[in-house]
């Protein structure tokens, strides 16, 4: 299990990368732009990204 969650772990952090590695300004723009959002904003993208993470695990089992 801690094998698959290693895993997991790294290849977030690869597809995390990706962005600022290829588009810098790009990913600094966006990032700007989050930053302006307000706590509600922020909470429902997290809400969903909880979601979505929960529903392709189940789907997986």
């Amino acid at each position: 299990m801690w094998t698959t969650l290693g895993l997991a772990f790294a290849l977030m952090l690869v597809l995390e990368g990706i962005l600022p590695l290829v588009a810098p300004a790009s990913w600094r723009r966006m990032f700007a732009r989050v930053t302006e959002l307000n706590d509600g904003q922020i909470r429902f993208f997290g809400l969903l990204a909880v979601a979505g993470g929960a529903l392709l695990f189940w789907l997986q089992n």
